[in-house]
Parts: structure tokens; sequence; C-alpha cells
């Protein structure tokens, strides 16, 4: 004899004879729109199955009706790609840094790989934007310690900096209190002689102190003014651009270490034509010279 189920008295429907803490559940019929949608999937998955590769077996996979496949068309536009770049990649191999920022098309195509190559291999440290942070430089400005024409970018992504490898840029900042070359409070002094040629409120004892230090211990690479020498990578101490940092602590503690970094040398690894166009896109994009 069949169990006859309770019918709910509110709403006139059976209910399922599931309860939980009091509350019967109703046994009303699914939606007929959601009824239909559900078919539909179902008739779309078996045509899909019949129409595109679907199922994998021991050696392939079956094809479907229409013969669809990813792999292949993006081996189509990998071929194309490679065509595309090749015949970009010819024309910076033949053309001089000059002419590729004079030639708009050209210029364009180099933006666009440099930017790619860029965010590739240099944002890691200088930045998505270029911008740098601290020991590491910022290459939107104009402030350049070994130059910022076309080809001094060019010859510096090239052979890289302080990588021993040959025709690297290479300069060392003596580490005067590591090595014990000054004493403490000549370190002290000389950090406040720094501080004043950056126009900055010093003290004036330290700085008369420190002035003969400077002139035999620094002048030879940053020159007796303080500005610098590009060809000595020795930075322009006059000026409010600082890669260690501008505070007194930051000053004394490049002073006492001599902090160098540590730029990779990119010639064979880049190739000479994606070397210029990334030389191209920093000196177009930041404050090339």
């Amino acid at each position: 004899m069949a169990h006859e189920r309770e019918t709910d008295h509110a709403t006139g429907v059976e209910t399922t004879g599931h309860e939980w803490d009091g509350i019967k559940e109703l046994d009303n019929p699914l939606p007929r729109w959601w009824l239909w949608i559900w078919y539909a999937t179902i008739a779309f998955s078996i045509a899909y199955w019949v129409a595109m590769p679907a199922w994998p077996g021991l050696h392939s996979y079956t094809k479907g009706m229409l013969g669809q496949s990813d792999r292949v068309n993006v081996g189509k536009e990998l071929s194309a790609l490679e065509l595309q770049r090749g015949q970009g990649a010819a024309m910076l191999r033949t053309a001089s840094l000059e002419q590729i920022e004079k030639d708009p098309k050209l210029q364009a195509y180099a933006q666009q790989v440099g930017q790619s190559v860029f965010g590739d291999n240099c944002a890691t440290c200088h930045g998505i934007g270029g911008t740098g942070g601290k020991g590491y430089a910022n290459l939107r400005d104009d402030v350049w310690l070994w130059g910022g024409k076309l080809e001094d970018i060019q010859y510096t992504i090239t052979h890289g900096i302080r990588t021993g490898a040959e025709g690297a840029r290479m300069s060392q900042m003596p580490a005067y209190g590591r090595d014990e070359l000054l004493k403490p409070e000549q370190i002290d002094d000389l950090t406040e002689y720094v501080v004043k040629l950056s126009n900055r409120p010093a003290d004036a004892g330290s700085v008369a102190r420190a002035a003969p230090i400077f002139e035999t211990q620094c002048s030879a690479c940053h020159g007796v003014d303080g500005k610098g020498n590009q060809e000595l990578g020795a930075p322009n101490l006059t000026d409010a651009d600082w890669l260690y940092g501008s505070d007194r602590a930051s000053i004394r503690g490049q002073i006492y270490a001599g902090n160098g970094g540590v730029m990779p040398t990119w010639g064979g690894r880049l190739s000479p034509e994606t070397i210029k166009a990334l030389a191209v896109y920093i000196h177009s994009n930041a404050g090339g010279q």
C-alpha cells in the first residue's frame, strides 16, 4: 500500500516528507523555464561534443566535425608574428639609432619592442614606469650617471655596469668608513660638506674642516665643485637627485660603505637590434639627452 504524503494546508501542495526543525519541504515542480534551459544546455553539450575536439584518447583526441584546433591556430599566429618581427628586426639591424628616431614607423616599432623587453627584463629593478627606487636609477628624469645620449644608453645596456665583463662600465666609491680610510668624525664632517653642496643648511664648522678632505679624497671623481663626471660615472652632488637617499643618514652611509649597484650585461643575452629598440624606448620616454 503506497504511503500517502501529507498536504500543506496553506498552499495545498504535497510535502516531500523531509522536515527540519519544524519546517517541511514542499514538493513543487521545477519551473518550466529552468527545465527548458537545462534541456538546452544538454543539447548544446552534445552538439559541441560532436562538432569540436572533446574526448582524449590513448594517442590523440576526437577531432570534431569542424576540425577546429587552437594549437594549429596559435602556430599560424606565431608564424605570422615571427615574420612581422623578422622584417622589423631587419630594419632595426641596418638603421642607425638616429635614423630610427627620425622614422615615425620605425620608431613606433622600436617603441613597441622596447616596451615589451623593458617590462620583461628591466622593470624588476627600475620599476614598470622606469622611475627606479633607492639604489636603482630613475630613467624618467634627465640625470644620467654615464650619459643620456642614445649611444651612451645603448652602450650601458650592452656592456652593463660593474659586472666584470669586458667593456662594462666601472666606477667604485671608496668605503671610507668600512675600510678605515677616514675617521668617524671626518665622515661626519664630510657628510655636512655634501649637504652644503646641495644648497642645504649645514654646520659651518664641519664644512670648513671637510673642505680639504673633499679636495683630496673626492674631487678627483666628483670635481672640485662637486658636479660629478659622466665619464667616470660620478654623480653630481649639487642637485636634488640622489640614488641612495638625500638625508644625512643615507649620505653618511654611502660615504662609510661606498655602495655600488650592478647592472647586467645584456649584450649576448639580447640581440643587437633588440638593444637598439630598448635604447630608443628609454631615450624617447625618459629624459634622454
